[in-house]
């Protein structure tokens, strides 16, 4: 009864709720109090803080979202080999990855992952802000640039090229920028990312580089719009390699600037804290991490 409630409970933090784990559960809301409640008592602890409006972890709780997370996955992986023999994976993977490749490229790959492990189903969810790992529920997330949060694993993927691009047709209209501080004269496609306006671009070497502070009329916080935008001649934009290589190698995209490259961009493999990892999650995970070193040994990226 231990292991049900502590499933239970990570059905209220991940569906953010009583009410919806219970109809997830399929349990009714009364039920799932008692069981919460009586999951207290046996740790002797508060573990979510609970008002009329919302629910929010204690700091118990979230040491119990760590481990839990953990244990049950292992107890899941222990009865498919038991059930199932050792070299069967099931089970949910929870992913969070960028809007444009997470479409293209983590997408295409969860396929294959899928095809080779009908017992796994795997949810995948796209953006481009501040995603909460742990409270969220993901076992996976693949994310640019640096890792605030130090609690997170971290599994680096790489140094990846910002280029910035415009479609042919746009630069038919308004001619190519020669140099960074060019891009003053002309209409930029801007990412926002949570609260941040990626509208400070940067050029070249740390020892020399330039800053150039772009203005468009077109903001978005979804990459696959901007390139979207910009493939259809809105506007000049910076997107990482692999969200604009194949297109720029199709001719749909031209590459500018190439004399004064934007610094590159770590891309990283976050998972939440923990000492272990469910079998499958460690499957895809490494095969995420093969194919996208695939790419770079290739050059389509």
């Amino acid at each position: 009864m231990l292991l049900s409630n502590i499933a239970l409970f990570l059905q209220i933090v991940e569906k953010g709720s009583l009410t919806a784990a219970g109809r997830e559960a399929g349990l009714s809301v009364t039920t799932v109090s008692e069981r919460l409640s009586a999951l207290e008592a046996h740790f002797g602890v508060v573990l979510l803080n609970r008002t009329t409006r919302a629910l929010s972890l204690t700091e118990e709780g979230r040491t119990l979202v760590e481990g839990a997370k953990r244990v049950l996955g292992e107890v899941e992986d222990l009865e498919t080999r038991i059930r199932h023999g050792a070299q069967t994976l099931s089970g949910p993977i929870r992913i969070s990855a960028p809007s444009d490749i997470g479409r293209t490229l983590v997408s295409a790959e969860i396929n294959r992952f899928l095809s080779e492990n009908p017992a796994i189903s795997v949810e995948l969810l796209l953006s481009d802000g501040y995603v909460d790992i742990v409270g969220e529920g993901f076992d996976i997330a693949l994310r640019f640039g640096p890792v605030t949060d130090s609690s997170l694993r971290v599994r680096s993927l790489g140094q990846k090229r910002r280029l910035v691009c415009a479609a042919p047709s746009y630069l038919e209209k308004h001619g190519r920028p020669n140099k960074p501080v060019d891009l003053k004269t002309h209409n930029c496609l801007v990412m926002r990312f949570g609260t941040h306006l990626d509208n400070v671009w940067r050029f070249g070497p740390n020892t020399m580089q330039q800053i150039v502070t772009v203005r468009g009329d077109r903001v978005a916080n979804d990459g696959a719009l901007v390139r979207q935008w910009c493939l259809a001649g809105h506007g000049i934009m910076l997107k990482s390699e692999l969200d604009v290589g194949p297109d720029i190698r199709a001719g749909n995209l031209r590459e500018l600037l190439t004399d004064h490259a934007p610094p590159a961009t770590p891309l990283q493999m976050l998972f939440p804290p923990g000492r272990a990892q469910p079998r499958r999650v460690r499957a895809l995970a490494d095969q995420l991490a093969l194919m996208l070193q695939r790419l770079e040994r290739s050059g389509d990226n």
